[in-house]
């Protein structure tokens, strides 16, 4: 979460330096909701004392207001068509998604 922290707010600061201003919190979509509770909650638990530096970034980041971090449900994670094995109508429902098309399909 923290690199993707990083890019969103770096890409903030450069939309910005092109003059357009976003005032409202980018949502940065994650399925994991523990992660979510731990970015979101400025308590610190017992369970969270081996999160590093990292999460505190994260959590800096979603106070303040630059991003917010949205649920997502599993099943609408695109980015599952690159990292996990998947059936074959999960993996054409995510290439339908993304727009992609297969090349060596008959004209």
């Amino acid at each position: 979460m923290v690199h993707t922290a990083c890019e969103m707010m770096w890409l903030k600061m450069l939309m910005e330096d092109f003059g357009v201003q976003y005032t409202i919190p980018m949502p940065m979509y994650c399925d994991n909701q523990a992660a979510i509770y731990i970015a979101s909650n400025p308590v610190f638990h017992e369970r969270t004392k081996h999160v590093e530096v990292d999460c505190h970034f994260v959590r800096d980041a979603v106070m303040s207001g630059v991003i917010c971090t949205p649920h997502t449900s599993s099943a609408e994670q695109l980015a599952d068509l690159f990292t996990k094995s998947l059936g074959a109508s999960r993996f054409l429902s995510l290439c339908n998604k993304l727009g992609m098309l297969d090349i060596f399909a008959p004209a």
